[in-house]
């Protein structure tokens, strides 16, 4: 089968980035990268947009960088994002807390918009109380965020459980000495 040279014009996932020379099919080249626009065909006239590419390509990942930097030291000083959940009896969650719920609250409250990608949540937040979400900003570049979830509904004191619980359990001791006698 034969390949083709061909200098990437966008991000190609799997593929390479954005200046990147690669060599693919050329079916993969002439049905796919070629039509969309993703890729120019490697001549010597290409190599000097080649070239310009990767200068553009080096200014914005350093502003990225330098976006993420000041993010992130903007993160520390922020107070924790609260988000307010439905919950049942006892404080039980009805759902979970996801990166889409931590991103849109990002944008409500804070007005950082933060890509969905950036969030690194393993799995989804079932807990009411304080979590710790870590960000993946920029390739070495690693923040925390303080995320609290609480109740839409306020929440009973524990005297007021324990209170309860007492009342369900007097009608039983009651209809047990009934029973004994």
């Amino acid at each position: 089968m034969s390949k083709t040279k061909l200098i990437l014009t966008d991000n190609v996932v799997g593929l390479g980035s954005e200046s990147d020379m690669v060599e693919v099919a050329s079916g993969y080249a002439r049905n796919f990268l070629l039509p969309q626009g993703r890729a120019i065909p490697a001549s010597a006239g290409n190599e000097r947009y080649l070239d310009s590419l990767k200068k553009k390509r080096a200014q914005r990942e350093f502003q990225e960088q330098q976006n993420m930097q000041a993010l992130k030291e903007s993160l520390d000083k922020l107070p924790p994002l609260v988000i307010t959940v439905k919950t049942g009896e006892g404080g039980k969650m009805f759902g979970s807390v996801t990166v889409g719920m931590i991103c849109d609250e990002m944008k409500n409250q804070f007005d950082v918009e933060l890509d969905k990608r950036k969030v690194a949540l393993e799995k989804s937040i079932r807990d009411l109380g304080p979590h710790e979400v870590e960000l993946k900003l920029h390739g070495d570049i690693n923040g925390t965020l303080k995320v609290k979830v609480e109740s839409e509904n306020p929440l009973p004191e524990p005297e007021e459980i324990a209170a309860e619980e007492a009342k369900k359990q007097e009608p039983a001791a009651e209809e047990a000495k009934a029973e004994d006698a």
